[in-house]
């Protein structure tokens, strides 16, 4: 007993660009993941020196946990923004589907 889907998906246009987007930030996130793991490999003391009353470990790994949300953001904002503008259905084409799936 398939009901079907409760909304029609259809093409995602904007596939193309949500993925080169998603690709450059999974980069941008490795490099700067990259130099907390070779900061902590190379120069392990560095990661203890204090800044204030936290030490640099500590500020650096949250600095990444709070990075990650914000590219999330940001991601979403931009491939929600894509979408709108790739995704585009008029009227007439609209009513061209709907007249296909009449016949």
């Amino acid at each position: 007993m398939d009901h079907g889907s409760a909304t029609d998906w259809g093409e995602d246009r904007a596939s193309d660009f949500k993925t080169r987007l998603g690709v450059w930030m999974f980069v941008l996130y490795g490099i700067i993941y990259a130099g907390f793991v070779l900061i902590n490999t190379l120069n392990p003391s560095l990661m203890g020196k204090e800044i204030g009353q936290l030490n640099l470990a500590v500020i650096y790994g949250f600095g990444l946990i709070i990075f990650a949300l914000l590219l999330a953001f940001v991601y979403n904002a931009i491939c929600t923004s894509a979408e709108r503008k790739y995704n585009v259905t008029t009227d007439a084409s609209h009513e061209h589907s709907d007249a296909e799936g009449n016949k």
